[in-house]
């Protein structure tokens, strides 16, 4: 989600105030002006756009945990999270591997964990398709998530991975990065704030470290968050 002059709202409201300009949630010259200076004062494009870097980079996401109707939401900063008891060498991203455009909540990814004989949900941290994040098991405990590396790893994942080709079966499915741009927002923020409870972890994907070959997360997270 890319917001720019001619927009409005609450998310608007949240970079003026983060600009230090009148937050009278109506994206104007002026906050667009404030903007390109902080994006040049913080090294990122300066185009008066507020997309998914910029947005990141400021600590917000495209949906608001005040106006989000999951439970188990938490806002998307560094206050909310609990640092781990345990010692965390890696943080590994994922996908739920579902079709795009299908969402899925912690629950269905809870059900469908214990079926498979796991205590509780694998992962750490789920961000849905709106951008949202929420809580999955809790980070004092491994999380089975990836074979031989749960131990000391903090598991998140971003809900989608492949493509929605209805004349497929699941199994032909091919993957596919489904990210929504509120998802790589949140998805970036989440890891920059990891990243300072856990500043010499390794920030990899699945398929880095899985043994079968999988795709997961359907793009190349090592690479993309080498800066992060």
């Amino acid at each position: 989600m890319n917001y720019k002059q001619g927009d409005s709202g609450a998310v608007v409201r949240q970079i003026q105030k983060i600009l230090n300009v009148y937050p009278d949630s109506k994206f104007g010259p002026l906050t667009r002006e404030a903007l390109v200076a902080w994006q040049r004062e913080h090294k990122l494009t300066a185009d008066g756009i507020a997309g998914p870097r910029t947005l990141a980079a400021m600590g917000i996401s495209a949906m608001t945990a005040k106006s989000n109707p999951y439970p188990q939401v938490i806002c998307n900063n560094s206050v909310g999270l609990k640092k781990s008891k345990r010692r965390i060498d890696y943080i590994i991203v994922h996908c739920t591997a579902t079709r795009e455009g299908q969402d899925m909540t912690v629950e269905d990814i809870r059900r469908q964990h214990k079926k498979q004989g796991w205590s509780d949900i694998g992962y750490q941290y789920v961000i849905y398709r709106d951008g949202s994040l929420h809580l999955g098991r809790n980070v004092d405990i491994a999380g089975a998530h990836a074979e031989g590396y749960n131990a000391h790893s903090i598991g998140v994942v971003y809900v989608g991975g492949l493509e929605n080709d209805p004349k497929k079966e699941y199994k032909e499915l091919k993957a596919k990065d489904t990210r929504t741009d509120a998802q790589k927002a949140a998805l970036l923020s989440l890891l920059m704030d990891l990243r300072k409870l856990y500043p010499t972890a390794k920030i990899i994907g699945h398929r880095d470290v899985d043994r079968k070959g999988k795709a997961c997360p359907s793009f190349d997270a090592k690479t993309e968050y080498r800066k992060v």
